[in-house]
């Protein structure tokens, strides 16, 4: 048994809690009503703008699936991600849902504006800042505790889906967590791209990343994923549209130590 074929991760599209975080951001925390707060974030509905852009992902996916259809659909049941695979407009279409494709459990800061979370949580967010990949949220899940989901997702499609081509239809902090386990990006690698400047290193609102093991020059086949792309479908200026080779990178014991001697040692004992 081998991976699928080609496996299309497909984020959400804006959703109100989205549209909360942003404005809570610039200093605008009027949408953290009380009814808003009772909610969990799992109940967060697409906006207008959210439905838009899902329906440009689907076009996107229907013009270049054309002669390829995707022989299983996947979804996070939260409802905003439901709502997106709804809106793609793909014909014919059974929806799977999957419980591990779920959001990034945000634990205590889920339902704080941007600042009640810097006053409440000053001391963690400040270890957030410093290691983003293993900070924990009080009661909430790390990257790297989502990573073992995605192992379960992938171990999933490998039994299931070997040699067929797989849709996922799920979240930002998901994406990034399928970005570490399929191209094996480090704790370090995974810091530098959150934090980029660069817009195209951003996972947005219906954000595709197009993994496959289909040579894109030849059609010839890999054992393994060996080629991604990044699309996002409503602003391809925010995107990198083309296909690109995943390095993965392998470490010598010179490597190792220039990395641990990043971190000067506090005790000479």
């Amino acid at each position: 048994m081998t991976m699928p074929i080609d496996l299309v991760l497909v984020r959400h599209g804006q959703s109100e809690w989205n549209v909360a975080q942003h404005r809570s951001r610039q200093g605008d925390h009027s949408l953290f009503t009380p009814e808003f707060r009772e909610r969990h974030s799992s109940t967060a509905r697409l906006t207008p703008k959210g439905c838009e852009q899902a329906q440009r992902a689907g076009e996107w996916l229907r013009e270049h699936f054309t002669d390829k259809r995707f022989h299983r659909h996947y979804a996070s049941p939260y409802v905003r991600t439901m709502e997106t695979a709804a809106h793609l407009g793909l014909p014919n279409v059974r929806w799977y849902m999957n419980l591990y494709l779920r959001e990034r459990d945000g634990g205590d800061l889920e339902g704080l504006t941007d600042e009640e979370r810097t006053i409440r949580y000053e001391r963690s967010l400040k270890t957030r800042n410093a290691e983003p990949f293993y900070w924990t949220p009080p009661n909430g899940e790390s990257v790297a505790t989502i990573c073992a989901r995605v192992d379960r997702v992938l171990d999933t499609l490998h039994r299931t889906c070997s040699d067929k081509r797989v849709l996922i239809i799920l979240h930002g902090e998901m994406m990034w967590a399928f970005r570490v386990r399929l191209e094996r990006l480090s704790s370090h690698r995974f810091a530098e791209l959150q934090t980029s400047t660069d817009p195209k290193d951003r996972i947005n609102n219906c954000q595709i990343l197009h993994y496959t093991r289909e040579a894109p020059s030849d059609s010839s086949m890999s054992d393994k994923f060996e080629w991604m792309r990044s699309i996002n479908p409503w602003d391809l200026t925010t995107s990198r549209n083309e296909w690109e080779v995943i390095q993965r990178t392998t470490y010598s014991n010179d490597d190792l130590l220039t990395l641990a001697e990043a971190h000067p040692r506090l005790f000479s004992e």
